[in-house]
């Protein structure tokens, strides 16, 4: 059964939304861009967040100790990794925290998919390659790129409620990755929250 994860969480009814739609990931972009949130936001976000939902925080190129510190401090209990961080940056990481880490791939080729089965990170994220931005486009890419008995990932990019059981049952990913999907005018909207949870668990069950 695929998971789900809903990204880019920064208000108060956002976390409302999904402790009653209960997907099994949220996530706090602490890059710059309009999803960002502090870390004084992501804290008090956390503190309402129902206790099943693991929140990842999304990072681009960050400062290792900030990572590390708000995995341990539980502010965050997925480090989600989105940038140029390579297996050096992946492994000291490791040594600072036991946090959960996701490599995010941006996929232009099946190449670019076997390389990342190297990190030492424990998930990957596939997300469409585009050259001025680190993810986040709404974008898809070529499915067929992705090879059979990889490390579990995360997928990512032009995924919505119109696709979504389609890539379920053909990709089997370990966790769906959806932010623009549940938006409407660029904030995250409750009743596409609910609807896409529903869905998920649906397609799952009858895959």
């Amino acid at each position: 059964m695929s998971k789900i994860k809903l990204c880019g969480l920064k208000r108060p009814e956002d976390i409302e939304a999904v402790n009653i739609a209960g997907p099994d990931y949220i996530g706090f972009v602490f890059a710059n861009t309009r999803r960002m949130v502090t870390r004084e936001q992501a804290i008090n976000l956390k503190r309402m967040l129902d206790k099943n939902i693991k929140a990842v925080g999304v990072f681009v190129n960050e400062n290792i100790n900030f990572v590390s510190e708000l995995a341990n401090e539980h502010t965050i209990d997925v480090i989600q990794l989105h940038g140029d961080e390579d297996n050096s940056y992946i492994s000291e990481l490791r040594s600072l925290t036991a946090v959960p880490i996701i490599k995010a791939v941006r996929v232009k080729s099946r190449d670019d998919i076997i390389n990342a089965q190297n990190t030492d990170a424990q998930y990957l994220l596939l997300d469409a390659y585009h050259p001025q931005q680190y993810g986040g486009t709404g974008e898809s890419f070529n499915h067929s790129f992705i090879p059979e008995n990889i490390k579990p990932y995360f997928l990512a990019g032009g995924i919505n409620a119109d696709n979504i059981c389609n890539v379920i049952k053909n990709f089997n990913p370990y966790c769906i990755d959806l932010s623009s999907a549940i938006e409407t005018n660029g904030l995250k909207d409750k009743n596409k929250i609910l609807k896409i949870v529903e869905l998920v668990r649906s397609c799952s069950i009858n895959e």
